[in-house]
């Protein structure tokens, strides 16, 4: 017998109605959410301030409104950079009008380049430990170990790719030198193995004569990360 449906007709359409105003209601509801409405309430984290330490307090030790710090690991290296320091003054002068005084530089002395970090009298007296620090380096005049910091000396042309442009005339011009710590200890490791000398002892003796504006870090790698978070633009000198 066929089912009448029409006992149940109003009744049925009144509730699916209600249904759907319902799901209607809710999903206007939900799509009306933002996302951010959505999620549990997040405080935005705050930027990054680099942990300060006093030994790196000497990086401000400058009024200059411009940093430029460059990195060193070889000789060759230590030679462009004392090339590019010089240029850095000079576009500065011509190009904005600035003295010396208006930009700081720093010359990071590390691994292979850490070697000419040292007067003259040092390279007299550990040059075999120095020079094969420095990636066995020769003098390129004489073709032997340097009994002389090459870079302290304005006589080898374009025989070093510093050009004349030495240690002592940036130093004077404000440049100043960072010298790796580490590195230092280790050609001192070298010069106590050729000379039998005491490892402390000879690491006193090469820090207690370093070249001008010379000042010892750690390590080189530390001074690179250090010098950028006291506001240096950083260049890799190759």
């Amino acid at each position: 017998m066929p089912h009448d449906r029409s006992a149940h007709g109003p009744a049925r359409r009144s509730f699916l109605s209600r249904l759907a105003a319902g799901a209607g209601a809710f999903g206007a509801a939900f799509v009306g959410a933002s996302p951010a409405a959505a999620q549990p309430s997040r405080a935005a984290a705050p930027g990054f301030v680099p942990a300060r330490h006093p030994e790196d307090d000497w990086f401000d030790d400058t009024t200059a409104g411009h940093r430029f710090f460059y990195d060193t690991m070889t000789a060759d290296a230590c030679g462009q950079a004392l090339y590019f320091a010089r240029n850095f003054f000079a576009a500065n002068a011509s190009g904005y009008k600035l003295t010396d005084a208006d930009v700081a530089q720093i010359i990071c002395l590390r691994h292979a380049s850490t070697a000419f970090a040292f007067t003259d009298a040092m390279w007299v007296k550990y040059g075999a430990a120095l020079s094969a620090r420095a990636g066995n380096f020769l003098d390129p005049k004489t073709k032997q170990i340097p009994t002389t910091n090459v870079y302290l000396a304005s006589s080898y042309g374009e025989a070093l790719r510093n050009v004349n442009v030495t240690i002592e005339q940036m130093a004077k011009r404000g440049v100043r030198f960072a010298v790796c710590g580490l590195a230092t200890r280790a050609t001192a490791q070298v010069a106590a193995q050729q000379t039998g000398g005491n490892v402390d002892a000879i690491v006193k003796e090469l820090t207690s004569n370093l070249v001008p504006n010379g000042h010892m870090v750690p390590a080189g790698i530390v001074a690179v990360s250090r010098a950028q978070e006291r506001g240096y633009t950083f260049a890799y000198v190759d």
